[in-house]
């Protein structure tokens, strides 16, 4: 049984670029292992991640994100039993939130910076689509 799970969280250190870069080293190692794909977006201190694959893994993986000591407040936005992926081209693609079109994120926010606190899941969801089809997303491996 395939399920997307699309979670918020605030870095840890978000000054720190090898964080950013240590979560998708190790997500592209771990997910390929697993049949994990997703896209990762982060920006303003924000990790904004969508992950997709088999219900055990993607738990899995879950909850090891929740205890990742990179992470803080981490806040589960949608979870859902899909029919196919979305996301099956990357095993970890990412989104450099500070470097979007301000136009796109505020078609999705009350204000130009992305808050996916403030937001629904299906919003943030779509956001994700959107920048997927804008070919915003670099990383596809």
């Amino acid at each position: 049984m395939l399920v997307r799970l699309l979670y918020v969280s605030r870095a840890l250190d978000p000054e720190s670029p090898t964080a950013t870069q240590s979560i998708l080293d190790s997500a592209r190692k771990h997910n390929s292992a697993n049949g994990i794909t997703g896209i990762l977006c982060y920006g303003g201190g924000l990790y904004l991640q969508a992950v997709e694959g088999g219900r055990t893994q993607v738990n899995e993986l879950y909850g090891y994100i929740v205890r990742d000591q990179r992470h803080k407040d981490v806040v589960l936005l949608d979870y859902q039993e899909i029919t196919e992926r979305r996301f099956g081209g990357w095993t970890m693609g990412q989104v450099n939130l500070a470097k979007l079109n301000a136009s796109i994120v505020l078609k999705y926010s009350e204000k130009p910076e992305l808050d996916p606190y403030s937001v629904s899941g299906a919003v943030s969801l779509a956001l994700l689509e959107e920048l997927m089809l804008t070919a915003s997303i670099i990383g596809r491996a």
